[in-house]
């Protein structure tokens, strides 16, 4: 339901589309992270491999918690942020850091797993392309994920029987690493990769159904969180293990100038699971069985890659639309378009990610870059959390969490120290989004000074019209003046009307128009209360908009302002609400106040704009209850 002053996410995402949401993410990283621990440990590779996952599944165990004390979603931005803005900052910039890296890195890995001419052209192309088609909006994200990832898990799983025969031979292959601890270290550093991803799970918990018993109020989500962080973690990590191992099975491969070379393919580092497929498949099925396999996992790991490309643009747009809402990133990154998403946000998404795969077009560049913002990013969410002496933490979940919190903060000083591109990459991004935030605070200064200023203004010239002074200077003010009364109708509050033969009718609107106009008519000729329901569709709300009024929004207010003189207040009682899920706010408003009827514009004529908006009127119908009218006005 709809409360005064409130405004809530429908919380309908279950587990496995959570999941799926953070399979796209995490369970990305075994196409590259392989290859690449092969290129800095050879036939070692396996033991750094296994440290990894290790590392990976206390990573997960620990985000279990962040997820169960933190049900509102924001990932590391809104956990740290009540306990200071500036290191919320920090954390926000690294994970802006990691998305960005995380479409360049996956864009560009998918092409090379095609093997077309030119990856970095066709990632950069692909990246312009997915930020196109969320000009009209995300929808629908689960389900999608659902269809990528559930084929993407087959192929691993079929991958993985392919190579336990070999098993073997891949344990007399793996040798010991050498070159001692500091050499290793670095190794090991340079693959932290399969961490990637685990901060999608954290953004995720507003939307996620509640637990039993829990309540919107006090909301708690650890069934949902705990069972999808579970199912992903163990596919990542034992599935990334035992590809690692099998890895070792491989024979005749050496390294060359970074690179992985193998009999007859060169360069299989970008590719390396394509060339087990190929290799596994063909011992066991002849070489041109092997060569579909190898096609197969290609065409697979492909999509999957180009949807964790749509996933961090998603989330690139929806994190500095958040801070701009915050007041943290100038307003414009808080403009939506017609269809909801923040264009300015969506155009930074695309552009950097789209620049930086053309600047770098290396994996091994790219890694170095990835790892200093995903890294960081989960370093400050766990030393916050852990360090918080407000949660209830158990003693257990808070000394393995600062445990945790201490090795990624390891890690993130050894980035820092021995990857120069990445230390420079980081501080860039820093530097960015600090000017940003103070370019915000001034912009935010200026509105406020200059609403204060009009507040004051309109307020004089609307007593000196009723005759309360004679002059539009504010010293002439009455101290004990009266405040003017406005109807302020915030986040679809019901205000109690006079008592009418009929039910009320509600009408959803955009702004003005006919279909505002048929209301007004239909309402007062069958002597009907007329809610109206201005809703402002955002992707991602930010807590400012919980309590936004009707009078901060320019186009509602001009909306309302029109129905002055025709009973606004009286018989027409104004309502507001910011929603990412306009049918189900509807539906909540028309069963909260009784309504009989609710009335609807007729969606837009563009068929491809209307599928890829999906039909809100659809929605609606099947969301009120059936003692509720549907009209559509065309």
């Amino acid at each position: 339901m709809l409360e005064s002053n409130t405004t809530t996410r429908p919380r309908n995402v279950d587990w496995k589309r959570a999941a799926a949401i953070l399979y796209g993410d995490w369970g990305t990283s075994k196409a590259y992270v392989i290859g690449l621990a092969f290129a800095v440990a050879g036939y070692g590779s396996p033991w750094l491999i296994g440290a990894m996952c290790l590392l990976t599944a206390l990573v997960g165990v620990n985000y279990m918690v962040i997820c169960r004390h933190y049900p509102n979603g924001g990932g590391v931005y809104a956990s740290v942020r009540h306990r200071s803005e500036i290191i919320s900052i920090v954390g926000a910039f690294l994970l802006i850091a990691d998305y960005i890296v995380t479409a360049a890195v996956s864009a560009l890995s998918a092409f090379l797993y095609l093997g077309v001419p030119h990856p970095e052209l066709f990632a950069a192309g692909s990246i312009a392309i997915i930020g196109a088609l969320n000009y009209f909006g995300p929808k629908h994200t689960g389900g999608a994920a659902i269809l990528v990832a559930i084929p993407t898990v087959i192929v691993v799983v079929l991958l993985g029987l392919l190579a336990i025969p070999h098993l073997g031979d891949a344990v007399i292959h793996t040798q010991p690493l050498h070159g001692g601890f500091p050499h290793n270290w670095n190794a090991f550093v340079a693959i932290v990769l399969a961490l990637s991803g685990v901060e999608a799970i954290a953004n995720s918990t507003g939307v996620m159904k509640l637990n039993p018993g829990s309540t919107l109020e006090n909301p708690n989500v650890s069934k949902t969180a705990n069972k999808a962080i579970i199912v992903v973690m163990l596919e990542v990590c034992l599935l990334t293990a035992l590809l690692g191992l099998a890895m070792a099975a491989l024979p005749g491969m050496v390294v060359v100038n970074g690179d992985v070379n193998a009999p007859g393919a060169e360069g299989v580092r970008d590719y390396m699971l394509r060339y087990m497929a190929q290799i596994f498949a063909g011992n066991l099925f002849g070489p041109v069985l092997g060569h579909i396999a190898a096609w197969t996992v290609s065409i697979v790991f492909g999509v999957l890659l180009l949807s964790a490309v749509n996933t961090a643009i998603v989330a690139l747009s929806g994190i500095s639309f958040l801070m701009a809402r915050d007041q943290e990133m100038p307003p414009i990154f808080a403009k939506l378009n017609s269809f909801g998403v923040p264009n300015a946000g969506l155009f930074f998404a695309v552009l950097v990610p789209a620049g930086l795969v053309i600047a770098v077009s290396d994996m091994s560049g790219l890694a170095d870059l990835y790892a200093v913002g995903v890294v960081g990013a989960i370093a400050v969410n766990l030393g916050a959390t852990s360090t918080d002496w407000k949660l209830q933490l158990k003693s257990s979940e808070r000394a393995l969490m600062f445990v945790t919190f201490v090795i990624m903060a390891v890690i993130e000083i050894s980035l820092f120290i021995d990857k120069p591109n990445a230390r420079i990459f980081a501080f860039t991004v820093l530097a960015i989004g600090l000017v940003l935030r103070g370019l915000a605070k001034e912009s935010s200064e200026r509105k406020a000074k200059a609403a204060q200023e009009a507040a004051l203004e309109a307020a004089v010239l609307a007593m000196e019209s009723t005759g309360k002074i004679s002059t539009t200077s504010s010293e002439s003010v009455p101290a004990s003046s009266p405040r003017i009364p406005i109807a302020t109708g915030t986040a679809a509050a019901p205000v109690p009307v006079p008592k009418v033969y009929n039910g009320p009718v509600l009408v959803a609107v955009r702004g003005k128009g006919r279909t505002l106009d048929f209301a007004v008519k239909e309402a007062a000729e069958n002597g009907q209360p007329l809610y109206v329901l201005f809703v402002r569709e955002q992707p991602v709300i930010a807590p400012g908009d919980r309590k936004k009024k009707w009078t901060d929004d320019k186009q509602a207010r001009e909306t309302f302002e029109s129905l002055r003189d025709k009973g606004l207040g009286e018989t027409i009682i104004p309502c507001y609400a910011v929603s990412d899920a306009p049918a189900h706010t509807i539906a909540d408003l028309a069963s909260t106040i009784g309504a009989e009827r609710v009335l609807l514009g007729a969606p837009q004529r563009n068929t491809l704009l209307h599928v890829l908006r999906g039909n809100i009127i659809r929605e609606v119908a099947s969301l009120l209850p059936d003692d509720i009218y549907l009209l559509v006005c065309v």
